[in-house]
């Protein structure tokens, strides 16, 4: 069985757009039709080596998506073929299997627990949740980590309080989602800092109470205007960027959570004076906010078909494969706020 797919060859180089052969289900094993997936900043990284040189290549990419069981491996037990599922780099329940290995023009190509840069893949029964048969994709592919990751910030990671402030830095996928789960969470204000208009607009949209463009305007000074003086109880960053992180950081109160999203590059490094770490705030790292997708997706799915938040009007993208490069230069421009990459049929 060949699959149309998008191949990482070399770092910082074009995603190579061909098919491959896929291997025999294995133990464990789940073969899903992906109908749709979304671009993360994640990938980006992967392409660009910010965690360092790739001993993989050549292999596939991508960690979220909507998609349907074709195929069951051998003692497979929480999905079955015709299941609707989201497909997610978290682990969830059941059986953590070994990566496939497809082939490609004579070559191995690597994969992971999950890929979704091709139409047909082969994920670990634990990667996958099933949903309701008529829950919509593409809210799938934003159940994967848009919101399981940006709520789970929140939740988890922050835990943030009703009326506490929130500062979120960088309006992008995770980013709108921890803007969301904060405004759900009750926090008060909602403040998104962001280079973009467009991408503040739908931070605004999604619960945002207070927007600051850093183009114009210093962010310290504007946060300090709208808490009144008063630092943030916490504040998120998801650029990565260590001058950024740095200032989030200090832009946190003494008994502040400061939690970075963001994955900085492997060679840079942040200078923080720690003192402040031994009297009460705190600086750490969010790994998916901590999200337990078989638990998290079903009470998030409850919510929304309850009326209280629709994501859709995140996605600001739809591309075919094809078209999969373009996105991801859209993406580095700043123009996506969600780029999905849809499989299905034009209508």
């Amino acid at each position: 069985m060949k699959s149309p797919a998008a191949i990482l060859v070399e770092q910082r180089q074009p995603l190579v757009l061909d098919e491959v052969e896929l291997p025999r289900l294995g133990f464990g094993q789940v073969l899903v039709d992906i109908h749709v997936t979304r671009i993360c900043g994640s990938q980006i990284g992967e392409i660009d080596g910010v965690k360092g040189p790739d001993r993989w290549l050549p292999h596939l990419l991508g960690h979220e998506a909507g998609a349907t069981v074709l195929e069951v491996g051998p003692e497979v037990r929480h999905v079955k073929a015709g299941d609707r599922v989201v497909c997610h780099w978290r682990p969830g329940r059941g059986i953590e299997a070994r990566g496939p290995l497809y082939s490609w023009k004579g070559r191995t190509v690597n994969a992971g627990c999950i890929t979704t840069f091709q139409q047909y893949a082969i994920l670990s029964e634990n990667r996958v949740t099933p949903v309701p048969p008529d829950t919509d994709l593409e809210v799938c592919a934003l159940l994967a980590d848009t919101l399981t990751t940006g709520f789970g910030v929140i939740h988890n990671d922050a835990q943030v309080k009703i009326g506490e402030s929130v500062l979120v830095i960088g309006c992008g996928g995770i980013g709108l989602g921890t803007v969301l789960g904060a405004h759900l969470a009750g926090a008060y204000p909602v403040i998104a800092a962001d280079l973009h208009d467009h991408k503040l607009a739908k931070a605004r949209e999604f619960g945002a109470t207070h927007t600051i463009n850093t183009r114009t305007q210093p962010l310290p000074d504007a946060v300090l205007a709208i808490l009144e003086g008063r630092p943030a109880d916490v504040v998120v960053d998801g650029t990565g960027q260590p001058a950024v992180l740095e200032q989030a950081f200090a832009l946190a109160g003494p008994l502040g959570r400061c939690v970075g999203v963001g994955v900085m590059a492997h060679d840079r490094k942040i200078s923080l004076n720690t003192l402040p770490l031994h009297l009460g705030k705190t600086l750490t790292g969010s790994h998916g906010g901590d999200s337990q997708p078989a638990e998290d997706i079903p009470r998030y799915l409850r919510m929304m078909r309850g009326g209280r938040f629709d994501p859709r009007g995140m996605i600001s993208h739809r591309l075919p494969l094809q078209d999969i490069n373009d996105g991801i230069a859209r993406m580095r421009s700043g123009e996506v706020v969600h780029a999905l990459v849809d499989f299905r049929p034009a209508p």
